[in-house]
């Protein structure tokens, strides 16, 4: 299998039907074991390892001389390894190679780390040395499994009559958004083109162009503040539909996640997944990304506690509470306190019950029961309720950690729908778009987007799995009108509107279909599946926290000519 001219099949593909044959292997040296009068040899390629032995003197001292990593190619003939010398857990555990010729290809230096799957080495040294990082077969297998969920989705849309086509990466910079990567132009000096932060407005030009179902495996470029989960340059799969309705695209999406999951994974999912509007989860679970693994809700409490003399409690706008049904110790519930205050809160009180006992600070504040709690612990915060629903979910989240509530080994999917349509930007002094400006109001809240913007909801939906936001989408606007009212609430003039988005605007005066789509993020999806602490373990050659490519040491410096040429001057700035 997968033979070439300079070798007969892949290491980890050699098996008993090979019995007595000659072939040719070619691989990097694992491990060299000397035995005396016979070494082995573990010979490793992408598909696995096979163990090369001989006990031939004119051989062995060669082999002898291999290092690790070492590049081979090996001719031999395929033994059946002795009964007790079979290795059930290794695929090719069955054989092995009796070492007829051996030619060493190529020699490496010493690594600067081991390339076990419990490699030691930090991660900047390991992003440095990303191609020597890869070869662990832990890294192999990822971006492997990456590859098949990505056959997978192809293999999907197209069945489901869709087009692969691609958009530019080069574009147009609009407001809104992240900040864009910014490519000069040499030939019109002085201008600029932006790395797209998603196909956004492509997209819905190819469904008034008429492609009906459009999806691309598609690049994306923000430059924004990095986390764990995010990066510089990322993957989604971008989707688009003509002639639908919400439940078209869930419904999708929900067949997708199911054929991945089974063909993948060995695994049937359940579908439909469950529905949440944004209220609903804010309110009860103070994320809109909740985890549903574990079944802790938040309590408002704002109406009981208001009554008593504890001021915290009767000042406050709002004070929501979590019950714990077992009990916490005093140094687990610091621990959470601890927490809540790193996140800029400040910090919680709680209260024991057990029957007709309380206990804790705020027990002197209540003559008797009024939670509704025979026996557990209620942690309170109180505040603005926005901001303290969000200390909450935080909460939640922290204390199902602490106390193990939910199983690692299990994926519970949820849609929230029914975002708000716009927000409030206390620093800018105006209203932004919640998810972005060309989401469909919901129709029932059309007449009142000008009027009361706050209170109206769009058609949009996210994909939530384990508290991840693995995907995000709406129905779009396909009115010019409501897109240009859209716009100017937002505070774009006529003019700016025209400037940056006049093409789309323009498009829709030709028979634009009415349209929605969807943009599961690719990393962010093989990395909750396959189980990874980051995004960078399931990307090839990922940046830094900082945006830093270790290993090509970018970003760079690029010389004075090439700054001419595109009439940049670069200002120095003089604390550096």
């Amino acid at each position: 299998m997968f033979s070439t001219s300079l070798r007969s099949t892949m290491c980890g593909y050699v098996s008993l039907e090979f019995l007595g044959k000659e072939i040719t292997l070619v691989g990097w040296v694992k491990r060299v074991r000397d035995h005396g009068n016979i070494v082995f040899i573990d010979l490793k390629d992408r598909s696995g390892i096979v163990q090369i032995f001989t006990d031939k003197k004119e051989l062995i001292s060669i082999v002898k001389e291999l290092r690790s990593e070492d590049v081979v190619q090996i001719k031999g003939v395929v033994r059946k390894r002795p009964e007790n010398m079979i290795n059930r857990d290794m695929k090719t555990g069955e054989i092995e190679v009796d070492l007829k010729e051996l030619k060493i290809i190529n020699r490496s230096e010493v690594l600067p780390f081991v390339l076990d799957d419990d490699v030691k080495a930090g991660e900047e040294l390991r992003l440095k040395y990303r191609y020597l990082d890869l070869r662990r077969n832990c890294m192999n297998e990822t971006l492997i499994k990456r590859s098949e969920i990505i056959k997978n989705i192809r293999d999907f849309l197209f069945e489901e009559g869709f087009v692969e086509v691609e958009t530019p990466v080069m574009s147009k910079s609009t407001p809104e958004g992240a900040r864009d990567y910014l490519v000069p132009s040499r030939i019109h000096k002085g201008k600029f083109y932006a790395l797209v932060q998603s196909p956004q407005i492509y997209k819905q030009l190819l469904m008034v162009a008429g492609f009906d179902r459009y999806f691309q495996i598609a690049r994306c470029f923000r430059d924004e503040d990095q986390r764990a989960d995010r990066q510089p340059e990322f993957t989604q799969l971008d989707i688009e539909m003509s002639f639908v309705e919400r439940d078209d695209i869930l419904s999708l999406i929900e067949r997708l996640m199911q054929k991945i999951f089974r063909e993948i994974f060995k695994t049937e999912l359940p579908i439909p997944f469950k529905r949440l509007t944004y209220d609903e989860v804010f309110e009860k679970y103070g994320s809109d990304k909740p985890d549903l693994r574990f079944d802790l809700k938040i309590n408002d409490f704002s109406e009981i506690v208001k009554k008593t003399d504890f001021k915290v409690f009767s000042d406050s706008e709002y004070t929501g509470g979590i019950i714990f049904e077992n009990e916490l110790t005093r140094k687990e519930i610091d621990l959470l306190n601890d927490f809540v205050k790193s996140t800029g809160g400040n910090g919680i009180t709680y209260l024991k019950i057990d029957d007709t006992t309380m206990t804790g600070p705020v027990a002197k504040y209540f003559k008797e029961n009024p939670f509704n709690v025979k026996k557990g612990t209620i942690l309170f915060i109180s505040g603005k309720k926005k901001r303290t629903l969000e200390y909450l979910g935080m909460l939640r989240k922290k204390l199902a950690s602490l106390k193990n509530l939910y199983d690692e080994n299990e994926f519970n999917f949820l849609w929230v729908v029914d975002f708000p349509l716009f927000e409030y930007d206390e620093e800018e002094k105006r209203y932004v778009a919640c998810h972005h400006m060309f989401t469909m109001p919901k129709k029932e809240h059309l007449d009142i987007i000008s009027k009361e913007p706050l209170k109206a909801r769009a058609d949009t939906y996210d994909l939530v799995c384990n508290g991840v936001e693995l995907a995000s989408g709406s129905i779009r606007i396909h009115d010019r009108n409501i897109q240009k009212e859209i716009m100017k609430i937002i505070g774009m003039s006529e003019e700016e509107l025209e400037s940056k988005f006049g093409f789309l605007l323009e498009a829709f005066k030709y028979g634009a279909p009415p349209h929605g789509g969807i943009a599961p993020g690719i990393d962010r999806m093989v990395s909750l599946f396959l189980k990874k602490e980051n995004i960078r373990d399931v990307i090839a050659f990922p940046k830094t926290l900082n945006g830093i490519g270790l290993m090509e040491n970018t970003p760079d410096y690029v010389s004075e000519k090439q700054l001419k040429e595109l009439g940049i001057k670069v200002v120095k700035d003089e604390k550096n």
